[in-house]
């Protein structure tokens, strides 16, 4: 059951990603730059380059928040 669940969760965070990726394109509605990061959280327990990037956008908003 664990192993189906890792499955899920990686499919569902790489869905995030490509639907997020679709709405944060110009001329096009959407909150899009969210739903990418909810896809780098479900796969930032699996892969260190999702974590890297979350990692990053963390610092960023971090700055931005600053400012």
């Amino acid at each position: 059951m664990a192993v189906v669940r890792k499955h899920l969760r990686i499919c569902a965070g790489f869905l995030a990603l490509l639907v997020g990726a679709i709405l944060a394109l110009p001329l096009v509605p959407g909150p899009g730059i969210p739903i990418m990061l909810v896809g780098l959280v479900l796969l930032s327990d699996h892969f260190t380059w999702a974590k890297r990037c979350l990692d990053w956008a963390k610092r960023k908003w971090r700055r931005l928040r600053a400012k």
